[in-house]
């Protein structure tokens, strides 16, 4: 688990709780259906009408990228293809197969065939570059939903504090009424405010940094698998890949 990202998450909640009772509040002043039907629901009923039903799946799914640990890094990337490219020139690429048969990511197990089967150097280049920019943009229109979320919610903070008001307006002559229909108002903006700034922005921003990051690891496969492909030698491959390292 990724902690940075987990007491950021946590810590953002505490900020909220406390910052509440710090201003003379109470922790229960920030429950109210109201504004919470209004606000995630809108949200949510925006989110839908939007995006397409796949993207908002992709979407759904990627939010444990966040909080997960990278199953690779860069480094250890490197020390593998360079051990990949010390088996092939000892064994030959069909030396490769027991490689194949243990690796996980979908996208090495598919270099990993193309070069066992011989495939040309820019062949498999021209495969895999199509491959990645496809996930990439996939995982990029999961990314923007979260970033769609943080815009529509202050939206919906607001149009829940004007149907607050609205409320109050119509019952001036009820005092009994006068403060729940204030509250949806504040708590409707605290809600939209606080999910756009405090969690869908940030998740947006830290999801297209891994994206980021996730592309720069499948371009070291690339290269290093074309770099096989062509027979170089392990210690120029390797100081070839260092070059993406930062």
């Amino acid at each position: 688990m990724d902690k940075i990202s987990t007491v950021g998450t946590a810590l953002g909640i505490v900020v909220l709780l406390v910052g509440t009772v710090l201003k003379g509040s109470t922790i229960g002043a920030l429950w109210n259906p109201a504004a919470f039907v209004i606000v995630i629901f809108g949200t949510f009923a925006a989110l839908l009408v939007q995006t397409q039903g796949h993207v908002l799946k992709r979407a759904m799914s990627m939010v444990s990228m966040i909080y997960r640990r990278p199953r690779h890094r860069p480094e250890d990337l490197i020390a593998r293809i360079v051990g990949w490219s010390e088996i092939a020139r000892r064994q030959g690429l069909l030396g490769l197969e027991s490689q194949l048969e243990s690796e996980r990511d979908a996208f090495v197990s598919k270099g990993l065939q193309l070069l066992i089967d011989g495939g040309e150097p820019e062949a498999i280049r021209s495969v895999l570059e199509v491959d990645l920019d496809t996930r990439e943009a996939v995982d990029m229109a999961g990314a923007k939903v979260y970033e769609n979320a943080g815009i529509y919610s202050p939206t919906l903070g607001i149009i829940g504090a004007v149907m607050g008001l609205m409320a109050v307006m119509q019952n001036l002559s009820d005092p009994s009424k006068l403060g729940h229909g204030i509250a949806a108002a504040f708590v409707a903006t605290i809600y939209g405010v606080a999910l756009a700034n405090m969690f869908m922005l940030p998740m947006s921003a830290r999801l297209k940094a891994l994206i980021g990051k996730q592309s720069q690891l499948r371009e070291i496969v690339i290269e290093g698998l074309v770099s096989i492909a062509q027979g170089d030698n392990p210690r120029q491959i390797e100081s070839r890949l260092q070059g993406y390292l930062e």
